[in-house]
């Protein structure tokens, strides 16, 4: 079997809210309303910070999928205004986003222990951080987001391979900017990061066999596998990785933008980024072509995130070691089709309610250590009104 990416195939149950005949699917599904019912009618737990976890009704897996996002809509009002990286949390946010991240991936490691028999993941990514704002709707919601999920390998397995032409595994041609043109410059700047937890390893021996994913990006071994979790110093090296990248992301599309080789002025790493990117001609001469082809191609301009916009993940490998990796996020891949894995969700209403119950179980119980840890209150959506999963009739997203 050659390693391939994956489509596979999940049932979602039918969507309730009714869409405006005068607003687009994009515009709706990133307005208000449909943040509102993240928390009301899907929300777990919610933490002083306005950190909220919640199910994920039209979601990637039904073994596990949840996420949290750093719901301030509320407080800021403004969508341009609100934290959507990060490096933009306040050191208390950061820290229980640190603190939930550690919960969830401990509880996956301990319930799912075999890598042979369940793929598991926690990918991090700007919500909609730098969508162009003449796309309908999607400067709405902008928040930073971690999505939980685990998959069994079996259904992998047994999956069809996915189109290597699709756009999600390519990212519409950005990600290969990266990957093909830029590789060498990319990882050559990553490795100034001064790391101890974090040990490089390369994607040829910690990419999936099944899948060949990820392929070609910077990747980390964690030292010490889920017992480093628990470690502070951990969570700085995984900020240090997020950083390296964001001063990487920012010199190189400000190069695109202006055509002026200049060190961006937040920047992290300032005299590498002259020594390794700038004093680079390669780098320099990727972004001088792709200026040229924005100056052609209007619609390539409109397509480009020209703020920084990522997704880190930390993962799970066939050796059961815990890898972390950093990619782009320009045009709208999922987390998940970093390692190859392209999720086509189906509208099957008594495939879902077969899975549901155990699913939510599943998420409640995971909540239950945020409980233990005091971090915040539960939320009593309808589907768990006592903690306990109730089958509704009629399920809205």
């Amino acid at each position: 079997m050659k390693p391939a990416a994956r489509e596979i195939i999940t049932p979602r149950p039918k969507m309730s809210l009714t869409i405006p005949p005068d607003m687009a699917p994009v515009e709706f599904f990133n307005s208000p309303a449909n943040l509102n019912n993240l928390a009301e009618e899907n929300g777990l737990f919610r933490t002083p910070e306005d950190l909220l976890m919640y199910r994920k009704l039209i979601g990637h897996s039904v073994e596990f999928d949840t996420s949290i996002i750093l719901d301030s809509s509320k407080r800021i009002l403004d969508p341009l205004g609100r934290p959507v990286r990060r490096d933009q949390m306040s050191r208390t946010q950061k820290k229980v986003w640190n603190q939930m991240t550690r919960l969830l991936f401990e509880y996956m490691l301990e319930n799912y222990p075999d890598p042979a028999q369940h793929l598991i993941l926690g990918g991090e990514a700007c919500l909609d951080a730098t969508w162009p704002l003449n796309k309908p709707g999607v400067p709405s919601i902008r928040m930073i987001h971690n999505h939980f999920m685990v998959f069994p390998m079996q259904d992998l397995e047994t999956a069809k391979y996915a189109n290597p032409a699709d756009p999600n595994l390519t990212d519409s041609g950005h990600h290969s900017l990266f990957l093909r043109h830029l590789s060498g410059v990319y990882h050559e700047f990553l490795e100034i990061l001064d790391l101890q937890i974090l040990s490089p390893i390369s994607t040829k021996d910690s990419c999936l066999k099944l899948t060949g994913y990820p392929q070609g990006l910077p990747s980390w071994e964690l030292k010490g596998g889920a017992s480093s979790l628990k470690d502070q110093y951990f969570w700085y090296e995984y900020e240090q990785v997020l950083l390296g990248f964001l001063d990487f992301y920012s010199t190189f599309f400000s190069l695109v933008s202006t055509g002026e080789p200049q060190v961006p002025a937040q920047a992290h790493f300032p005299l590498q980024i002259r020594e390794v990117l700038l004093g680079n001609g390669r780098f320099q001469r990727i972004a001088r072509d792709l200026r040229e082809q924005v100056i052609q191609e209007p619609q390539l301009a409109n397509d480009i995130r020209w703020q920084p916009a990522y997704k880190q993940l930390l993962y799970r490998d066939d050796e059961g070691r815990l890898i972390v990796t950093i990619s782009q996020n320009s045009v709208g891949n999922a987390i998940t089709e970093l390692l190859g894995i392209v999720v086509k969700r189906v509208e099957d209403e008594a495939a879902y309610a077969a899975a549901e119950p155990a699913l939510v179980g599943r998420l409640l119980e995971a909540r239950e250590r945020f409980i233990e840890a005091n971090l915040g209150e539960v939320i009593a959506a309808p589907s768990w009104p006592n903690g306990e999963f109730v089958p509704r009739t009629s399920l809205q997203m």
